[in-house]
């Protein structure tokens, strides 16, 4: 806890470094300028109106992969205006070969690793660490997000961000903003025309403004990334650090207003629930989003719903520990990052618990608020919803409870930060108090590799004994050849953080990870090796006992077009302090079990029109064995239509009992325009004895608004033999301006 004491103790007198203005030492960082214009150009992808000419072209990209420092391949040109209401951004994609350039899907945030891209980042606060990402595909389609902390917690974006944390993750790919974009291309290569509304985007105070800006093309079929301003290849455009800047703005300061009603109307039976015919609610509801400042954003809601939301996908659970799954209700992700506290397991805020029941059944959302922006210098995050039913379903049942979160942190120079945290669950109707959580942590940058983070926690639980605290502490190096991590960790037994993810509990875990970046240039076909160990322990946090250790030996194989090989190798070890019920027919005994097993994963060329990714796990297992596979067949017919179908199926063999575990899926998508779509996802699970369809229909308007018509069905297999439930639903909803103030 070292480095959160030394953080607090730095806060008072770096307050006036809060990062919000360009370091001293500049450097060769690069610099752009903004140029304000009377008369807008048209959004149509056709970058030919004379008022681009006023603006001076960024140009000089430089790779980042695979030579990394060296010019890119083909020449790119941005242009960058604003007036009262909007920046504007051109973008010229020369490209030699212009019938090489790759689609991508016709979607809103379709993945950009696996077509030819573009991609912004606006750090509108200038502090380093946070932005607003905006990017597109030759399909012209929205790609959107919001970077925290330079994306630690999100997972190596490359690009398009597929590994990401959902929406309290370093980054945040399911915020969805209002702003447009459209796309052209000849025979010279593609162009790209954005409008980024200035109330779309939040920003400090001052009449002229300095932001950190960067860009990022991708060519596909080159498998290259290149910068406008230069970032070294361990890094993404996630590196805000690494920006140049974008001189001459002067936003507004008015205030919006904006107004999002919605209008649902449905047919549906649960059959689980004795239904014996189908009922036909509406509802009507509205969020409404308040610029208070530049800065700081009010959002409001009404007896919200999420029928427009994908559903999620089905995961497999071999474990004893809770599943993740990330957030992607609209309302909760404005700002999201700025909420988040913790990692590994340990999440202190998961906005997911809001609005589920405690056997994981949701709840209405009856209304709330949540204030989320920068105020005088602080990352600042207030909540309160309330959930549940008008009145008791059944006596002594409760209707809901009332969460609250508030969190404040202060960015530092340097990747630091210091800030704390405080959430509460009040059950309401059975009067047995509030689930609270409190916490302080820190982050603090060393250089340009080294970053040490940690926070300390506690909860009180009504009637809950124990230890109730927890503790972390871990530090990283990263530079291009080498990655390195150390982790402690400790969770006491009445740790119960009820507006976080906890994972498991009563625990004290060390953890180490060494990569090597190799980059044999003697091979063209052959881009990157990374060779890497890891190990981890969890132990009983009172008798020391042995819960759950890991090996891992492996090395990343990368091949020049994107195929990817994974030959791992893991020595794994499970000790059961009580039974363990893996299966409704079998239940490992308690004891101490180890061995090794392989775990190897693969994927082809994904930007080809045929892909396929999978991976096998065969070894040791508990008291036995186990054989898994894994298999995605994926297919894309240009931008307009995309298919998937995906098996993954594990044979366990145990002293106890023998049992199979198979989750099958399949989607499929057409593609009309950027913003009209229909997608299916079908899956089938055996642990959960049931398949179920879901069909999505959805016009998008802006901001994630719009018609959508969606069916599911589910039904039992096996022991739940018949249908269980089944609904149709057609929520319209349109985002309204009310002025401004």
């Amino acid at each position: 806890m070292l480095s959160t004491v030394a953080l607090f103790c730095l806060s008072s007198g770096a307050s006036a470094q809060s990062g919000e203005g360009r370091p001293a030492e500049e450097g060769g960082v690069r610099s752009a300028e903004a140029v304000y214009v009377d008369e807008a150009p048209r959004i149509d992808g056709i970058l030919d109106e004379a008022v681009w000419e006023r603006a001076r072209p960024l140009t000089d990209f430089v790779q980042r992969v695979p030579r990394d420092g060296e010019p890119a391949s083909e020449s790119t040109e941005i242009r960058i205006l604003y007036d009262d209401e909007a920046v504007y951004v051109g973008v010229w994609l020369w490209d030699r070969a212009p019938m090489g350039i790759v689609d991508g899907e016709s979607i809103r945030n379709a993945p950009l690793d696996d077509s030819d891209a573009v991609l912004l980042i606006f750090d509108t606060f200038n502090d380093r660490q946070n932005g607003f990402v905006f990017g597109t595909n030759p399909a012209g389609i929205e790609y959107d997000g919001q970077v925290s902390d330079e994306g630690r917690g999100g997972g190596f974006m490359g690009g398009g961000g597929r590994m990401q944390a959902g929406a309290g993750g370093g980054f945040n790919l399911n915020w969805d903003g209002s702003w447009d974009v459209a796309t052209s291309r000849d025979d010279r290569g593609w162009y790209a025309e954005f409008r980024i509304p200035f109330s779309t985007l939040r920003y400090g105070d001052g009449a002229v403004q300095s932001w950190g800006f960067n860009a990022m093309r991708r060519i596909r079929r080159l498998n290259e990334e290149s910068f406008w301003s230069p970032v070294p290849r361990q890094y993404s455009l996630f590196r805000v650090s690494r920006a140049g800047y974008l001189e001459g703005l002067e936003p507004p300061t008015v205030r919006t207003v904006l107004l999002t009603p919605y209008v649902l109307g449905a047919a549906e039976r649960d059959h689980r629930a004795g239904d014996d015919s189908f009922s036909y609610p509406g509802e009507v509801g509205a969020d409404a989003k308040v610029q208070v400042t530049r800065g700081l954003t009010l959002d409001l809601t009404y007896n919200t719903d999420f029928a427009q939301v994908e559903v999620d996908e089905v995961q497999m659970d071999l474990t004893r520990f809770d599943l993740f799954f990330p957030e992607k209700r609209p309302f909760f992700l404005e700002n999201a990052g700025f909420f988040n506290v913790g990692t590994g397991g340990t999440e202190l805020f998961f906005s997911r618990r809001i609005g589920m029941d405690g056997g994981g059944e949701p709840l209405p959302i009856r209304g709330g608020g949540r204030l989320s922006g920068r105020l005088a210098g602080m990352n600042v995050g207030l909540l309160h919803i309330r959930t549940g039913y008008d009145g008791e379903l059944t006596p002594g049942t409760p209707t809901g409870d009332a969460f609250s979160v508030a969190r404040v942190a202060r960015e530092l120079p340097n990747r630091s930060r210091v800030g704390t945290l405080f959430t509460e669950r009040n059950p309401q109707g059975l009067g047995e108090g509030a689930n609270r959580t409190y916490a302080v942590d820190g982050q603090l940058g060393l250089g340009e590799g080294v970053t040490v983070s940690s926070f300390l926690a506690r909860t009180e639980t009504p009637d809950l004994e124990g230890s109730d605290h927890a503790a972390h502490l871990s530090g990283s190096y990263e530079s291009r050849e080498l990655r390195a991590v150390l982790t402690y960790r400790e969770v006491g037994d009445a740790f119960d953080p009820q507006v976080g993810f906890l994972n498991r509990d009563n625990y004290r875990t060390y953890s180490g990870f060494l990569m090597n970046y190799i980059r044999p240039g003697r091979f063209p076909w052959l881009r990157e090796l990374r060779p890497h160990v890891s190990y981890n322990t969890f132990r009983n946090l009172e008798t020391g006992f042995e819960q759950s250790a890991r090996l891992h030996v492996d090395s990343h194989v990368e091949f020049e077009n994107g195929a990817f090989f994974s030959p791992a190798f893991n020595w794994v070890r499970e000790g059961l302090e009580r039974p363990f019920p893996i299966h409704p027919d079998v239940t490992v005994a308690p004891g101490t079990y180890d061995g090794w097993e392989a775990a190897w994963r693969f994927n082809t060329d994904e930007s080809a029109p045929v892909a396929l990714d999978g991976g096998l796990d065969v070894g040791s297992f508990l008291s036995g064995s186990r054989r898994g596979i894994r298999l995605q067949f994926m297919g894309r017919y240009g931008a307009q239509a995309s298919v998937s179908a995906q098996v993954s199926h594990n044979d366990v063999q145990l002293d106890e009992g023998d049992f199979t575990a198979t989750i099958l899926s399949g989607r499929i998508g057409y593609f009309f325009t950027p913003r009209v779509s229909l997608q299916s996802l079908v899956q089938y699970s055996n642990q959960l004895d049931m398949w179920s369809a879901n069909v999505r229909f959805g016009w998008l308007g802006t901001a994630g608004t719009g018609l959508f018509v969606v069916y599911n069905d589910a039904q039992g297999v096996g022991s739940l033999e018949g249908p269980l439930s089944r609904s149709l639903v057609v929520k319209y909803s349109r985002q309204f301006s009310l002025g401004a103030w």
